[in-house]
């Protein structure tokens, strides 16, 4: 797989990304659009959610990411391995979210991973971003009851911050005491794998939208 080259960050607060994306048609996009659906918002390269979707074909999976390139270079590999079960969209999440999971079948969002995000680290810098309180209360609005978020980065003050939005808002609950020591996942991040094998810390939770479980054979961690 060749890679393109893209700017390491890009301002999420400039003009050109404050009109929200289009939802495509979504019945073209997935075979079966009514199957449970995993989003990872800011999928970067997209090859951790082009591994989980060859792993779980039963679950669609749909990656958002500002940066367009590496969106077009995900589509392009998508199609070549015939995965019908994927998509990846240009957008910016905190502008897009919204009209993007109000097009879709009622109940499918089960699953959603924001990890590794741009960390932003100066002060004047830190409304860019992307885990923002409305857009934690958007996912509150679409997520499934018993639906899961996973929240991972190397940065301790993203990843605290990220807790402290989603522990603020009272339809999730999660252990907020203890960081967990692995992905709950199958399948790890490209920046996961690069941290890890500097034998660095990663800084990850799992809250779960509030009300009755989900069925098992549709839970958001599946088997693990």
């Amino acid at each position: 797989m060749s890679l393109v080259r893209v700017r390491e960050h890009v301002n999420p607060l400039s003009r050109k990304y404050q009109i929200a994306a289009a939802p495509p048609d979504w019945q073209t996009v997935f075979a079966e659009v009514h199957r449970p659906l995993h989003l990872d918002i800011g999928c970067g390269r997209g090859k951790f959610l082009l591994d989980l979707a060859q792993q779980q074909p039963e679950w669609n999976f749909l990656g958002l990411e500002i940066r367009e390139p590496l969106v077009d270079q995900a589509n392009e590999w998508r199609v070549e391995l015939g995965l019908t079960n994927l998509f990846y969209l240009f957008c910016n999440a905190n502008k897009s979210l919204r009209p993007l999971l109000s097009s879709l079948p009622v109940g499918v969002l089960q699953r959603v991973t924001i990890q590794f995000p741009d960390p932003w680290f100066k002060r004047r810098h830190q409304k860019r971003r992307v885990v923002q309180p409305e857009l934690v209360s958007v996912l509150a609005e679409f997520l499934v009851d018993g639906g899961i978020v996973l929240l991972q980065s190397d940065v301790e003050e993203v990843a605290i911050e990220m807790r402290d939005r989603f522990a603020e808002h009272p339809a999730f609950t999660g252990q907020t005491e203890h960081w967990l020591e692995r992905n709950p996942l199958p399948v790890a991040t490209e920046r996961e794998l690069l941290v890890m094998s500097f034998h660095d810390p990663v800084y990850r939770l799992v809250f779960v939208k509030q009300g009755p479980p989900l069925l098992p054979q549709a839970s958001p961690l599946g088997a693990i």
